[in-house]
């Protein structure tokens, strides 16, 4: 069944429906073309999946441009309480806004990602298309194609199944996290 959700968006992003407005059923007089998908979300350690007590905070800004075939990470943090090891994207949690989920891109960070450090800030922009974005083991479950993985992880964006995550020394399953949401 979920294949037969994907061969959908796929379609909807092909015909330039699926990121226009329309799908995500926002204005009534969004226009035609698949115009970019941003989402964003406020990074803390309650938000964590067990939440804990790191006074870690900060923000998320991801833009996928399916024209474009790009994803672009903005990711500001501060005040974390140990050293940074790894940041990435985690989709499709079973409902939106809850849970956990496999990691959708690169491993085991972002290329570039700063580690060692308590607080700073990361922007890079990724070809969607190159399979070097993503999470092989995503990879392989959407179809085995850098397209295929681009397609969920825009449906996954989409929904509210997707968040971003930040990990570090003592807690290395993840200090703070903020589930994506389209602005």
């Amino acid at each position: 069944m979920r294949q037969f959700g994907f061969l959908v968006v796929a379609i909807l992003l092909a015909s330039g429906l699926l990121l226009d407005g329309l799908w995500l059923g926002s204005s009534p007089h969004a226009t035609a073309g698949a115009a970019p998908l941003t989402v964003a979300g406020t990074l803390s350690g309650p938000g964590e999946d067990p939440p804990n007590d790191s006074t870690g905070t900060g923000s998320t800004r991801v833009t996928f441009d399916p024209i474009a075939h790009t994803l672009s990470v903005q990711i500001t943090f501060s005040g974390m309480a140990s050293p940074t090891t790894a940041s990435h994207i985690h989709a499709c949690t079973a409902a939106p806004l809850t849970g956990t989920a496999a990691v959708a891109t690169q491993l085991p960070r972002f290329t570039d990602f700063p580690t060692d450090v308590t607080s700073g800030s990361y922007s890079r922009t990724f070809d969607t298309l190159d399979p070097a974005t993503y999470n092989p083991a995503f990879v392989t479950a959407n179809g085995g194609t850098a397209a295929g993985a681009e397609v969920a992880l825009a449906t996954c964006m989409a929904s509210g199944q997707s968040y971003l995550n930040i990990h570090s020394t003592q807690y290395p399953a993840g200090e703070i996290r903020a589930f994506l949401t389209p602005v």
